[in-house]
């Protein structure tokens, strides 16, 4: 009976430290899984969220995200607007929840839905915007084109209609130097 307690006693032991170890290596398995994580990934599983995005430049964004790309994301604020932001502007993300998006092969559809590529169908709908630059520099007016690493901004106040009176000045902006493109509703500014 006592041999029987002491190999009862040793298989605790043993199963205890064959838990401890699994609970370890499950552990390790989940920060490596976590470390491959990427914040469009880590954005893609709020879709549908209330987020606030801090960005160099524009500060703080808000609004529900409702689409995230290779390197822009898409938030809709509180009047209706559309805010796309540059991934690369972004500092800091409060409001996420728990999930991620399952991480994505970035195939060449995937990977040519970029910012350039966003920016040329906000080109292309002629609607007037709003560009907030990483310095803070805040400009209104029409996209007019997108080259391969900068976007034309007629400027022009934002209740007038591009017309070639209206336009004031044409900036040549490097697309890098983007932080957020809003669209703008009539009466604002």
């Amino acid at each position: 009976m006592r041999w029987q307690q002491l190999f009862a006693d040793l298989q605790a032991q043993f199963e205890a430290a064959e838990d401890a170890q699994e609970r370890a290596e499950w552990a390790s398995r989940a920060r490596a899984e976590m470390g491959a994580v990427r914040l469009a990934e880590r954005l893609g599983g709020s879709v549908g969220a209330r987020v606030t995005v801090t960005c160099r430049g524009a500060g703080r964004v808000g609004g529900v995200l409702t689409e995230v790309g290779s390197d822009w994301l898409l938030l809709a604020d509180d009047h209706g607007r559309d805010q796309l932001v540059s991934v690369a502007a972004v500092r800091a993300v409060a409001g996420l929840g728990r999930r991620s998006a399952a991480p994505e092969d970035e195939g060449p559809v995937r990977a040519r839905l970029d910012l350039r590529r966003a920016l040329r169908g906000l080109a292309r709908d002629r609607s007037p915007v709003q560009v907030v630059l990483d310095d803070g520099t805040v400009l209104g007016g029409t996209l007019d084109r997108v080259g391969a690493d900068y976007v034309e901004l007629a400027e022009h106040p934002a209740d007038e209609p591009r017309r070639s009176g209206a336009v004031r000045e044409v900036h040549a902006l490097v697309i890098d130097a983007v932080a957020v493109v809003r669209t703008l509703l009539p009466g604002w500014d």
